[in-house]
């Protein structure tokens, strides 16, 4: 990556667990640390893929007070407590923050605190999807994310349809800007690891795959059906991915269905490039998604996904190119489509180059510098205004 010239002290808010909006906050500090700039993390937890040493990166724990008198611990407060420290005595430029709550909100009072102390610091705020389309619309949390979306310096969007529904929900007056989420192809790409292939399939049997946090807007057993279905046709092992509550229906399911010697779960993984890089199909049959980050992961990998047609999912799988989408809940469908790609060993590989070739569109060293700029953008337009 080129370094730029104008450095900047860059404050970066998330949650830090596997989570998307989590991930890709973290690995945009670290490719940011890497060109050059101070970044700072504040959060209550190291965050999960913050896994390295760096001169250029620092983490600030958010620790919460267990008085009695709180039936919940006041993070929000805690949080805002501690930017303003980090702000003022790290001397940064921007914030930016991650999911709207509450990290945009305690932003915002951060930044009322320090003009009493003379520091005017510019807020950027990423919404990632769940942030807007499930929690910002509880009528106990929507006029706090209105409020905080527009009194943001900066405004993004990881996809247009996660811009388009914020729109639509909230009466938001700022501009939106979109920037998709990223991948680092220097992380994920296809690893040699036929040896672990031949362990998982030792009969060359074709490899589905699926990750995520197992919650139902992620229809995870719906994976477990599409398999069943696949495996009546072509011989193929299952790989489930990551924890959550549906873990355990999901592994009913397969007992049920009769499959449960063919599906491996696999807990939390840190080395998930590895899973891929031995997979030839990726399941992403959810309700919801906003962008699909852990499709781009896997088509990265050289993978071809099978997914919903829900909300930002469109905007990166390309239909009859890099995979097929079909309707939520569409599990014979899903099946068909996976087995037309699985059925013919040409086909595959067509697909599995289509993947990784659209994967290089969202390569981290294109979406890097539009992020460098707009930080400069807000901070030259928010000096204006002081």
């Amino acid at each position: 990556m080129t370094k730029q010239i104008a450095l900047m002290k860059i404050g970066i808010v998330c949650y830090p667990t596997f989570g998307g909006s989590g991930v890709v906050a973290t690995e945009l500090g670290k490719a940011l640390a890497d060109n050059g700039h101070q970044v700072h993390f504040v959060t209550y937890n190291q965050p999960a893929r913050l896994d390295f040493f760096s001169e250029n990166l620092f983490y600030h724990e958010v620790s919460i007070s267990k008085y009695p008198l709180f039936d919940y611990p006041p993070y929000e407060l805690a949080l805002a407590s501690k930017l303003v420290d980090v702000v003022r005595f790290e001397n940064l430029d921007i914030l930016h923050v991650h999911y709207a709550i509450p990290h945009a909100s305690a932003a915002f009072m951060a930044k009322q605190i320090l003009a009493t102390y003379g520091i005017h610091i510019p807020v950027v705020t990423t919404l990632h999807g769940t942030d807007i389309t499930l929690v910002g619309k509880d009528r106990t949390y929507k006029p706090v994310v209105t409020f905080s979306i527009n009194k943001s310096d900066g405004v993004t969007a990881v996809s247009q349809d996660l811009k388009d529904d914020t729109l639509r929900f909230f009466e938001i007056e700022n501009e939106i800007r979109v920037i998709p989420n990223f991948i680092d192809l220097k992380r994920f790409n296809m690893k040699a690891k036929d040896h672990f292939k031949k362990a998982i399939a030792p009969a060359g049997e074709k490899i589905l795959v699926h990750t995520s946090n197992f919650r139902k807007v992620k229809r995870t057993q719906d994976v477990v059906r599409i398999f069943a279905k696949v495996n009546t046709v072509i011989p193929s092992k299952l790989l489930m991915v990551g924890d959550g509550p549906e873990r355990s229906e999901c592994e009913q399911l397969c007992r049920d269905l009769n499959v449960g010697d063919n599906v491996r779960f696999l807990g939390k993984q840190e080395a998930i490039e590895e899973i891929l890089s031995v997979s030839d199909l990726f399941m992403m049959p959810s309700q919801s998604e906003s962008f699909g980050l852990a499709a781009l992961e896997a088509m990265a990998c050289r993978v071809p996904v099978i997914s919903s047609n829900a909300g930002g999912l469109p905007e990166l799988n390309v239909e009859g190119v890099t995979g097929f989408m079909c309707d939520p809940g569409d599990v014979d469908g899903m099946a068909l489509k996976s087995i037309f790609i699985l059925e013919d060993d040409d086909r595959l590989k067509t697909f599995k180059d289509n993947a990784v070739a659209r994967a290089k569109e969202f390569d981290l060293s294109l979406i890097l510098p539009v992020y460098e700029s707009y930080y400069r953008e807000v901070i030259e337009r928010s000096s204006a205004m002081v």
